[in-house]
């Protein structure tokens, strides 16, 4: 089954112009009808999911470009590719690791402001309200 931008854009949730953006810079495989419009297919799916993937990981333009060419050679690339996915998927970790210690510490926090507004401690944040 082939797609137009229109349908492929609904499908994934992107905009017609980030697509077409993507194609653009070498990230999305397409080919074009006699009219020369960009035409998609059930892969074009799978490598726009995983492109939005890599971006939500914060990846750059330029990684993605460089990781969808490694998947056009084949499976020649499959190491290179395993080892750029590896990496990412650590990086991801670590930031879900970091995001995790940044809420217990918000978390610590709210639970202080809401001991403080019941009045059941003393708000030592506050110099005024510390004695000398």
């Amino acid at each position: 089954m082939t797609y137009t931008i229109k349908e492929i854009s609904e499908k994934v949730g992107l905009t017609a112009h980030t697509i077409r953006f993507y194609t653009d810079k070498g990230l999305l495989p397409c080919s074009r009808d006699k009219n020369n419009r960009r035409i998609f297919d059930s892969e074009s799916i799978n490598w726009l999911r995983t492109i939005q993937c890599l971006r939500k990981c914060g990846i750059s333009i330029e990684d993605i470009r460089a990781y969808s060419a490694l998947c056009m050679e084949g499976d020649s690339t499959l190491e290179a590719r395993y080892e750029f996915l590896k990496k990412q998927r650590d990086m991801a970790l670590n930031r879900v690791e970091e995001a995790k210690e940044l809420a217990d510490y918000m978390e610590h926090k709210v639970h202080h402001y809401e001991d403080v507004l019941a009045h059941r401690i003393p708000d030592d944040t506050n110099p005024a309200a510390r004695k000398s």
